[in-house]
Order: C-alpha cells, then structure tokens, then sequence
C-alpha cells in the first residue's frame, strides 16, 4: 500500500532511549555514509526509517505526498513535558514584560498596552523580572503612576509574585489588616504594616480571584493560537502541569470537535498540605473527572502535581542552609509525612505524581516523599515514573537517586538563560556554591538519571531551539557569557534532542507511541531548515520548521492542509 507520506533526503535523528548509545548517524558531526534519510508514513504510524531510493521505490505512488528535507535534520516532534496551555494561551492577549531588562522598559510596554486598550476593564499582564526593581520586588506606587485610570495587576516571569496597583488592592480588599495566607505572604512597608503591592506565592490568589474571566470561547480562541504557534516551532505534544478542574471540560469540548491539532497531557492537582480524608475525595472525583481519558491519544492525563516549594528569587524556594545574608532558608510546603502519605496515597490509585522542586531542601523533600512511597507498599515508583520538576540547584548527595529510584528529572533549559536580569538575582540569593550547582543536566545523566525537557510557558518562551540553544551552550542567545554558564553542565545536540523526544515521551508515559522515529510509533514528526547534528551550536537559535506532522498530517509548514 502507498505511503501517505515520505520524507525525503534529511538527516534522520532516531532517538535513543534510557542507557541506549545514540544509533548510526545521530551522533553529532556530519551525516556519515549509511545513516538513515527517509521517513515513510501509512495510516498516522511510520512505516519506513531508511535511505530515499527505497523509500521511493517500496512506499510512495501516485498520490503519496512527498516532503523534502534538503539535508535538515528530521526528528520526532518535540514534546513540552511542562507548561500552562490556559494561562499561557491567555497571555498572548496580555501585556508581555518578558525580556524588559529596564523599568523604562517596563513602563512602556505597560503603557502601551493600556492607550492600545482603552475600554479593558483592568490591566492584567505578566512576566517581569526581579532584577530592574530596587530590592528585587516592584511596588504599587509605580504601577499606579503607569495605570491611574483603573486596576491592574501583572505577574512576574516565574509566576510566584504578583504586582498590584492601589485600585486592584482596594477591590480585592488587600489592606494591614489582611492576614498572609498559608505558604503566601503580602509584601508589607515595615513601618506601616501597609502592603506594598507585592504579593508572593498562594497570596496572589487575593488579587487573581477577582480579576475578569474570559469565556469559554474566548478561551478556545486562544488556545486555538497557541497551538498554531506550537506547530510553528514544531512542538506535537505538551504537558499542562496543573488544570483546574473547572477548566477540563473546555478541553473535552475542543477534543470533541477535533480542534485539538495536537497530543496534550492534563495535569491534575496535588493542593499543598491537603489531609488524607480530603485528598482522597479529591482523587475520587478526578478519577471521575478524566480517567476515562487514560488510554485516549490525543487527549490524556493520569498526573498530580504539588509543590514543595516556591522561587529563589523570592527567597520562598526551601533550601538547606539559609539563603546569603539571612537567617532564614524559605518553608517548604509540606512536612515530609504528609507529602509521603499523600504520594503514597496517589500511587496506590495508579497516578504519576510531579513535583515543583527548586530548592536543594525542596528537591530532597521530593525524593524522600517517592522513595517512602515505594518503601511503603504503593507500588513502584519506577513504575510510577514520579518526577521533580525544575530542580534549579540540588545537594551533590542527592544527584544519584534520580537514577536509583526511576525518578524523572523534568527540566526546562531556558529557565537557566544567563542573562543578569534572569539569573543575577538567583544566583545572589543562594551564593557561590549552590549556585555553581545550578541546572545540573549533565550531573543528572551521568548518575543515571533520565532528563525531560520543557519550558513552562508562560514563565520563559515555548521556543525549543530556545531551550535547545541553551542545554548545549550554556549560553544567551546572543553567546554570553564567553564559554558558557557553568560549561561542565552542557548537554550535546543528541543528548539535548532526546530529551526533548524521547525523554518527554518517556516521563508521560508515551515512550511506545511517540518520542522516536521507529517503525509502527505515530508519525509525529518535525522537519527543520538545517541539520543541527551538523552545524555549530550557534545555529540552533533561528532554526526554521519546514513540517510539523502529527499523526501523518501536516499541520504546519510544507504541504499543510
């Protein structure tokens, strides 16, 4: 039977999995004699991994539609293994302070926003760093200087501070006497106990629960924009960490109507401190809520995700020893007791749990919490495939237990760009030595853990070549600092690119369906403009996607229908 599809005259990068040498041709360097060139696809699956004549010859006919690769690399797509579809898709309506490294800068684009959008009821953005405010943190006064006519409240990049105007404090009724909320704190003037306008951590949920909702259309309008871009940078499958439960049925609603394009993952949540009578209600009506998504392919889920900790850069990240110039090491957000309970709890019911981790105390939390979970007969956590997410610096004594427990290390590169406003204020809190641990990939895989890649969009870009750039250089995008941030942690092309496939498969669960070009996987598939095997790492920042393929279709680039 005819191909629907064949891929011709690329560089074929297989993928390789957990203690497999990368194979024939996807080690880096120029494409040797005999590596594979040609993908074919019949029925959504790849049928064909080998050279163009046969591929030409065994597999297309007349109405076989042919992609040419012109030498660009040809990889499974890559799979986001951490973002937040709806926040994320919600931002692109929003102010963007990303990348703003001054408070001109800032001021601008806020102003910007607001002449451009004059009848919005409040002025909602995120994504500003700490670094360009006096302290680390902004205050209300500037923003009412930017925004006097009506409230307005914008995230910072990490998603753990918020910044309040004057007006959206007096209607979300934040004052002196607001008390702080559990594993929150309402940023106040010492001398006035008054709040400053900066809100850290579960204390954002003041400003956010009074902020405007859009519909569900109009969210499905801007989810439908993200997963155009998606395919643009040639992501297939994502991850959402944590969906409300009131938002799953919007996601039913666009995989009904066959609008989701592409392979998304719904994470549950794990609420901090939740107790066990409570906890285990929550996970009855869950597996109401999407267990009967366990085995669909396109919309899926089986996850739970908690937090152990908070940010470095708001000092609320649980460390082992008291950040520099402090007496105080940030609070985790469990004990270990309860966290292994409710772990062991979720184990028992068959889920993968994930943790948020970035504090060395908070990492360790993590780990002690899946490996009492085995210890206590909830089943294997290699099994299981528990992960910690982010783990933004870590104690040397815990780098092996990722591969001694089957623990998934769950990564995103881009959060270690080191540019001074994204790591200076990080790397002041914490000091020299625990910061010369920062973002340990490498130390990870050569202790046997098994690293996955994303980006936790809206936090930092969804871009992969972004992240990419960054696991293999340690660099900025634009090469700084000279021989990279830390260089011992590099990753090269390969190890990078699998993590980003394959290893992302792997952490949902997926390894068998996607992740590697292999005969009888899905075909989703990425074809780029260059092979990145080849070309010096400075090329991978501004790679083009020629053809996004999901399940044999084309959904971006050459051919798209």
């Amino acid at each position: 039977m005819p191909a629907d599809l064949v891929i011709l005259d690329g560089r074929v990068f297989r993928g390789f999995g957990p203690g497999e040498k990368p194979p024939h041709g996807s080690t880096p360097g120029p494409r040797p004699d005999g590596a594979p060139t040609a993908v074919a696809v019949e029925g959504g699956r790849i049928a064909y991994v080998g050279d163009d004549a046969t591929a030409r010859r065994g597999h297309a006919g007349p109405k076989t539609r042919i992609v040419d690769a012109r030498g660009g690399l040809v990889s499974a797509g890559f799979e986001d293994a951490h973002l937040h579809l709806l926040s994320g898709s919600r931002s692109l309506d929003r102010v963007d302070l990303f990348g703003a490294e001054t408070l001109d800068d800032i001021g601008g684009r806020i102003g910007a926003w607001a002449d451009a959008h004059p009848d919005a009821p409040w002025v909602v953005g995120r994504g500003w760093f700490y670094a360009p405010f006096a302290g680390g943190l902004p205050v209300a006064d500037q923003l009412d200087a930017l925004v006097p006519d009506r409230p307005a409240y914008l995230r910072c990049y990490d998603g753990h501070s918020g910044w309040a105007n004057s007006r959206a404090l007096a209607i979300a009724g934040v004052d002196a006497a607001t008390p702080d909320p559990p594993n929150g704190r309402i940023v106040r003037d010492p001398a006035t106990g008054r709040p400053t306008g900066a809100v850290l951590e579960s204390a954002q949920e003041l400003l956010e629960r009074v902020l405007p909702s859009p519909t569900a259309d109009e969210d499905a309008a801007s989810l439908a924009r993200a997963f155009a871009a998606f395919a643009a940078t040639g992501i297939t499958a994502v991850q959402d960490a944590w969906v409300e439960a009131a938002h799953v049925a919007l996601f039913r609603r666009l995989h009904d109507a066959g609008s989701i394009p592409l392979r998304v993952r719904l994470g549950m949540g794990m609420p901090s401190g939740i107790e066990p009578g409570p906890w285990r209600e929550l996970l009855d009506r869950y597996e109401t809520l999407v267990g009967d998504l366990a085995a669909d392919p396109w919309l899926t889920s089986g996850i739970l995700k908690g937090f152990a900790d908070g940010v470095i850069e708001s000092r609320t990240a649980a460390m082992l020893a008291p950040y520099e110039g402090s007496d105080a090491a940030g609070e985790p957000e469990w004990t270990p007791d309860a966290l292994a309970a409710a772990v062991a709890a979720a184990s028992r019911r068959g889920w993968q749990v994930e943790i948020h981790a970035i504090g060395d105390a908070g990492v360790r939390l993590a780990l002690d919490a899946y490996e009492r979970a085995g210890a206590g007969g909830a089943g294997d956590p290699r099994a299981r495939r528990h992960r910690v997410e982010h783990i933004e610096t870590i104690d040397p004594a815990d780098l092996p237990r990722f591969g001694a427990l089957g623990v998934v290390a769950s990564m995103q590169p881009f959060h270690a760009d080191p540019a001074p406003n994204q790591v200076g204020v990080w790397a002041g809190n914490v000091g020299p030595a625990r910061a010369s641990r920062g973002w340990a990939w490498r130390s990870i895989l050569d202790h046997g853990g098994r690293l996955a890649f994303g980006s936790d969009w809206p936090v930092v870009p969804f871009d992969p070549f972004l992240a990419l750039h960054g696991a293999v250089t340690r660099q900025t995008p634009a090469g700084e600092p000279p021989g990279g941030w830390l260089p011992r942690e590099r990753l090269t092309i390969a190890e990078a690119l699998a993590a980003y496939t394959c290893g992302s498969a792997f952490a949902a669960h997926a390894e068998t369906r996607r992740g590697m070009i292999v005969p009888g996987r899905d075909a989703d598939l990425v074809v780029l403009d260059r092979d990145l095997l080849a070309e010096d790492p400075t090329a991978i920042v501004g790679t083009r996607v020629v053809a996004t393929v999901v399940g044999g279709r084309i959904i971006h680039g050459e051919g798209a229908a």
